[in-house]
């Protein structure tokens, strides 16, 4: 064979497929991390308050949000899987209808009024609210479409399929949350200029249904209800629960060349999915305790309870893929294991 007639390396490499990050949620998540910097420089130079927090926190806090799920969804489409235009169609949905929703909280903040719950009669809010309240179930349903299109595909490795999964389902929880504030109550409050406002609802669950609940007392920064069960808590950590899982697929990958029994992917996808019950059980808890009424800064002896029973079963879980791994691994040390420990004079199991 001569010289040109031998295959170069080149020509045996195949190329690896281009991914491409979904336009239109790309479009998005840049959009909404360029308003998240907006809205941090507007409650710089902005005093008026809605129930002592700045105008511009609940669309920071939605810009914010919808940059890091947006974000994970663009990434996630990204990779090659079945029904590719359906997924693609429901990410533009998503998309589409976040841009939507958020403009309207930035709109209502602009007028020093709230977006959500608002029963005011002019005709901004009266539109806006039948936009806003047509817009969030494109939101749950779009997100649910791809949550059961991929969960039934492996879309890469094992562990962060795993991960995809799973979160993809704790985050289609954690917006159903959303529409159990709508049973919380009603509440008579004012906007940013002191002129009153009936909220349909709100946050916060408080026993004996005070005339307002939400911004009576909140922690820092994220103004959640020190005072009352908030909602907000559960449906946030339901909603993000998808890059924690994601993240620790990451660590989990990182660490397996140290550690040994991390090395199969199998045993990594187990503890994902042991992780993953467990922070779905803390979702719930979340939740439980908001509908109790209970502020998370106070937790009673049931919540504690509930708690370490979570704790429990994730530890148990952790524990029980450790001892399958290590079994996998060295199944000759475990045989000599079990034949030191057996009683002098049985018989062994295969020899009976």
């Amino acid at each position: 064979m001569t010289t040109l007639d031998r295959p170069s390396h080149a020509s045996l490499t195949v190329p690896a497929p281009v991914r491409r990050l979904h336009r239109p949620l790309l479009g998005t998540t840049i959009a909404m991390a360029a308003l998240a910097v907006f809205c941090l420089c507007a409650m710089a130079f902005d005093d008026r308050m809605l129930l002592g927090e700045s105008v511009w926190l609940k669309p920071f806090k939605f810009a914010l949000a919808f940059t890091l799920y947006g974000g994970t969804l663009a990434w996630l489409l990204s990779f090659p899987h079945r029904a590719r235009r359906l997924t693609w169609w429901a990410g533009a949905l998503f998309a589409l209808t976040a841009v939507v929703d958020v403009g309207f909280i930035v709109l209502q903040a602009a007028r020093g009024t709230f977006s959500h719950f608002n029963d005011q009669h002019d005709a901004v809010n009266t539109i806006g609210q039948q936009v806003f309240m047509s817009g969030v179930p494109g939101l749950f349903l779009a997100n649910l479409v791809i949550a059961v299109t991929l969960s039934w595909q492996r879309v890469t490795d094992r562990p962060t399929s795993t991960a995809i999964r799973a979160g993809l389902g704790i985050a289609v929880f954690g917006m159903a949350l959303g529409y159990t504030m709508g049973f919380s109550g009603k509440q008579q409050t004012t906007d940013a200029y002191g002129h009153p406002v009936t909220l349909a609802a709100g946050h916060t669950f408080v026993h004996g249904q005070p005339e307002v609940r939400d911004g009576v007392a909140g922690m820092p920064v994220t103004h959640w209800s020190t005072a009352g069960g908030d909602m907000r808590i559960a449906h946030f950590a339901g909603l993000h629960g998808i890059q924690l899982l994601i993240v620790a697929a990451i660590v989990l990958a990182r660490l397996a060349p140290a550690v040994g029994w991390l090395r199969p992917e199998r045993t990594r996808a187990r503890l994902i999915g042991v992780l993953a019950l467990g922070y779905t059980g803390l979702v719930a808890l979340l939740m439980w305790q908001a509908l109790r009424g209970q502020p998370v800064t106070a937790p009673d002896g049931e919540t504690l309870t509930a708690l370490g029973i979570v704790a429990a079963v994730t530890a148990a879980g952790i524990a029980a893929v450790y001892g399958l791994s290590v079994r996998a691994e060295n199944p000759g040390r475990h045989a000599a294991l079990s034949a030191a420990v057996r009683p002098r004079g049985s018989v062994p199991p295969m020899s009976r």
